[in-house]
């Protein structure tokens, strides 16, 4: 009897031991889902990107909105001119030296608006036949020539356009078209007498020419032009002369000076 219930604790104590022994159960997973069709999920909206800032003018930066014409502004001209002309009517040319200057406004790169002036001297003959506009020849006419001399003077005020052409480089021909007012003074001196006769009248000048350049400041300017004057004499009446002159000198252009900017002060020098 001793001996089984020997056996019966020896076994009990082996099942406990073997049982504190053992390794706890693993719980099982929990089933997973199946990964939903991409029809069944709900659209995303995209997010949109971040647009870069348009770059915007700095104010301590100035900027030229105004760009200079590729013309001069202003141009001034004076030069030497030569005349031959007929402001007595005589029948004889002329042949008077002078000055001829001028101011330019160039309103367009073809249109320029200008003021001109200029005077001639020299000798004129007049015959001692007509003696017109002068009194009779005798005595106050030398009678030992056909003609006698008379010391003549010139001046006039023009207003008008110049046309210019501006193609080229170096070289920028014009025309131009002008009205203003003239006078003549005459001056017969003979032995035994002196007369003076004077007369003023409208003029008419119409021509051109070309100017060549030599820098941005400086030009040299040829041009000729018709020079239609008219008298009124008292012993000759209303006449009408038509004249010619050529006239060479120097341009002087306005040149535009170029601003600096805040990038040329702070370019790095190399």
């Amino acid at each position: 009897m001793r001996k089984c219930l020997g056996v019966l604790v020896a076994g009990v104590t082996l099942c406990a031991m073997s049982w504190a022994q053992a390794p706890p159960a693993t719980p099982e997973p929990a089933p997973t889902q199946p990964p939903a069709s991409p029809s069944s999920q709900a659209p995303v909206p995209a997010t949109p990107l971040p647009s870069a800032p348009m770059p915007q003018e700095s104010s301590s930066v100035p900027v030229n909105r105004n760009v200079g014409p590729k013309y001069p502004r202003i141009e001034w001209f004076a030069g030497y001119s030569y005349a031959q002309t007929g402001f007595f009517n005589a029948g004889h040319w002329a042949d008077l030296n002078g000055w001829d200057g001028s101011f330019t406004l160039n309103a367009t790169s073809w249109l320029g608006l200008v003021v001109e002036g200029g005077q001639y001297f020299g000798t004129s003959k007049v015959s001692s036949i007509s003696h017109a506009p002068f009194p009779p020849c005798l005595p106050f006419c030398p009678t030992t020539s056909p003609t006698f001399n008379v010391d003549t003077r010139q001046y006039n005020v023009l207003f008008g356009a110049q046309f210019p052409w501006r193609k080229y480089e170096r070289w920028t021909p014009f025309g131009e078209l002008m009205y203003g007012h003239g006078g003549v003074r005459g001056e017969a001196i003979a032995p035994q007498d002196e007369e003076i006769v004077v007369s003023s009248g409208r003029l008419l000048v119409a021509g051109g020419g070309v100017d060549r350049k030599i820098n941005e400041r400086f030009a040299i300017r040829f041009k000729a032009d018709y020079l239609e004057s008219n008298t009124n004499f008292p012993l000759l009446g209303k006449k009408t002369q038509d004249n010619f002159r050529i006239s060479v000198g120097v341009v002087i252009h306005t040149v535009r000076k170029k601003k600096r900017r805040l990038e040329d002060e702070t370019q790095p020098e190399p």
